[in-house]
């Protein structure tokens, strides 16, 4: 365990709930990217693995925390991309 790799997870960890709440608020994937959600998707779950194969720490539970947030800002955005369709219509 690193408190850099811990102070890097809480830092991002922290943004999440804010990304959420304006993504339910807000109704409109307009100014979302799922290509760079997806990403960081991606990210969170390569550090779960390394933690798993090579240095398990409680630590992953910080990588498990972000990455479900990442995954219920993904859902979200993409319920506001079928109501921005919804709208143009």
């Amino acid at each position: 365990m690193s408190i850099f790799e811990v102070t890097m997870l809480i830092c991002f960890g922290s943004a999440w709930p804010t990304s959420i709440y304006k993504s339910i608020s807000s109704k409109t994937a307009k100014g979302k990217s799922i290509a760079f959600l997806i990403i960081v998707f991606v990210g969170y779950m390569a550090g779960i693995l390394h933690k798993v194969f090579y240095n398990l720490d409680w630590v992953v539970t910080l990588y498990a925390v972000n990455a479900l947030m990442v995954l219920i800002d993904i859902s979200i955005t993409l319920r506001n991309k079928e109501l921005d369709k919804k709208s143009q219509t």
